[in-house]
């Protein structure tokens, strides 16, 4: 019986049986996996089709080669994950118009129609895994085996890289190890006179891939919303879509213009990554909540391997938990090798940790994990005694000042910044409407002309502390640019509880650590998008002692706040009896 509502599938029930024995020990997101799966074969309405994977590993294995040219042997992983996409299916009646006998006019009669329930698979996995390999075999398929008239596209954030998956195809129609290549790749392609059958049918051209028999396109694509999408694709691979610097969700772009085919199919393959607030997290985070339950959503795969501790590190029993694929396509030597450079080499160890194990890192570069920079609910602290921070360095383009107020069970947080009219109208469009956004919450405000004259801005954050009635007992601040402002401060102020704070990694990497244990138990309590944007900004450089100080040079992402946060924790720290 090919289908079936009650059936176990085939390699999905070795998979389950070795896990069962202990034999394949898996993380607790594999695990959440295999529940879905399970309950995908409970439910009376989803259909299980046995023989829909036999084509799929005949035409790998007997047609498909590796990027050298040796033949392909798919991996138990590949039969895994494309059993996933391939067997599953469940039934919709659909309105069909059908002409009459005589071929005047028609009728619509109701049909019943067969649809593949996967629309959507996620494949997070150690580097080293072979996942364009994977992604190429399904493009390979679809390309050769459908006979319908298809776009395919692929993508990566390079153009080099989205050729990975095309690379393997050009391979195989090299070699035409197969009957079905053999006679695809049969003629000349330059025979564009005589007759089609003598002409090539599968060959690679300067627009990709093409089947001359069936009229189906497979390109590379670069990453990019405006190139990807308005298409129709009905395959479309997107590789290392968490690894990189991607601001923009291309999955949602590429899904929106793939719907309008029925049988689309989305296969996104990436390891972990170390880049923080892209739209990767946004999605894992939705990953997550279809993983746990709390949102059902049967159309999407979700592979996301990882280890579920730090500590697993150290036992290579625990490796296969991040790597399925350990031993196979990646050796344990080369996994252990990494293991004794994250010891040796902290400024590597995050990215080692992220690419080998997926565990998400802060890493080398974003100080602040995206759960972290989440804006907490509105408040306010009319009244409360805090601390003042300024970093006035850049006095010709942002001055920031963050005030922190102790609370008994943390810290409350606001902070105000400065731009100049010029400033602001030399940003580009997609920065001018974030700063639209500080701008209308309050805690961005624009000072006409071309230099921050620091006394206008001495006298608007003089106002705004008397308007909110903030009791500010210290200030810390950084001394570059800021001896006008300061000395007017003492003058006006009193010389009680103002400290410098001098940039570098002596001063610094205390409080960061500090500031960093404080946003990880979610006790910075601030509430505006303008700290949530300059921490997601926040970028740290840490020497090979574990000594860390903030980056400053990239300035067209801010991180001012975040300075001057910094300094009104270090005024609070020294000054803790003014706040008794």
């Amino acid at each position: 019986m090919p289908l079936s509502n009650t059936a176990t599938p085939k390699y999905y029930g070795m998979f389950r049986d070795a896990v069962l024995r202990g034999d394949i020990p898996v993380c607790e997101e594999i695990s959440m996996e295999m529940n879905r799966i399970d309950a995908l074969i409970e439910n009376p309405g989803v259909y299980y089709d046995e023989l829909a994977m036999d084509g799929y590993v005949r035409f790998c294995e007997d047609e498909c080669t590796l990027t050298d040219g040796s033949d392909l042997n798919l991996l138990d992983t590949f039969k895994l994950w494309a059993e996933q996409v391939f067997c599953w299916c469940y039934f919709v009646e659909r309105s069909v118009y059908e002409p009459n006998d005589d071929g005047h006019g028609g009728h619509w009669v109701k049909k019943i129609r067969k649809k593949r329930l996967t629309n959507k698979q996620y494949l997070i996995v150690a580097r080293g895994a072979a996942k364009s390999m994977y992604g190429s075999t399904i493009q390979n398929f679809f390309l050769n085996v459908d006979t319908d008239t298809t776009h395919q596209i692929t993508t990566a954030p390079t153009m080099k890289q989205a050729e990975e998956v095309l690379s393997p195809i050009r391979t195989a129609i090299a070699r035409s190890r197969g009957p079905l290549f053999k006679f695809l790749t049969e003629g000349s392609i330059q025979n564009t006179t005589g007759s089609k059958a003598n002409r090539q049918k599968l060959a690679s051209t300067k627009k990709g891939i093409e089947n001359f028999l069936t009229g189906s396109l497979l390109e590379a694509r670069p990453m990019s919303i405006d190139k990807l999408q308005g298409l129709r694709p009905k395959i479309s691979t997107v590789d290392e879509w968490l690894s990189g610097d991607v601001r923009e969700d291309v999955i949602g772009a590429i899904e929106q213009g793939a719907s309008k085919m029925d049988d689309y199919l989305i296969v996104a393959m990436s390891s972990e990554g170390t880049v923080r607030n892209g739209s990767g997290d946004s999605i894992k985070m939705e990953l997550m909540k279809i993983l746990k339950g709390e949102y059902v959503n049967p159309h999407v795969s979700i592979w996301y391997y990882r280890i579920d501790k730090i500590e697993e590190v150290a036992n290579p029993d625990m490796w296969v938990k991040a790597q399925p694929n350990i031993g196979l396509t990646v050796s344990y030597e080369t996994y252990q090798l990494d293991v004794d450079r994250a010891e040796k080499a902290p400024a590597a160890r995050n990215d080692i940790l992220a690419k080998r194990f997926g565990i998400p890192m802060e890493g080398y570069t974003y100080f602040f994990r995206y759960e972290e920079t989440l804006p907490h609910p509105r408040q306010d602290y009319w009244g409360l005694p805090c601390a003042l921070g300024a970093d006035l360095s850049q006095g010709d383009d942002f001055c920031a000042f963050t005030f922190m107020f102790p609370l008994p069970g943390g810290f409350g947080v606001k902070t105000r910044c400065y731009i100049t009219s010029r400033t602001l109208d030399r940003l580009p469009g997609a920065m001018r409407l974030k700063y639209d956004e500080f701008l209308q919450e309050g805690s961005l405000v624009v000072l006409d002309g071309t230099i921050l004259d620091m006394m206008d801005v001495y006298e608007d954050v003089d106002r705004y502390i008397i308007q909110s009635d903030y009791d500010v007992r210290s200030f810390g601040f950084d001394p570059y640019n800021a001896k006008q402002f300061v000395d007017r401060w003492e003058s006006e102020n009193g010389p009680y509880g103002i400290t410098k704070v001098i940039q570098g990694a002596k001063t610094e990497s205390v409080p960061l650590g500090e500031l960093k244990k404080l946003a990880e138990d979610r006790v910075l309590m601030f509430d505006e998008q303008l700290m949530m944007f300059c921490m997601g900004n926040a970028i740290v450089i840490e020497d090979t002692n574990g000594n860390r100080k903030l980056l400053k040079t990239r300035y067209d992402q801010k991180i001012d706040a975040v300075s001057a946060l910094m300094d009104a924790y270090v005024s609070w720290s020294v000054n803790r009896e003014l706040f008794e």
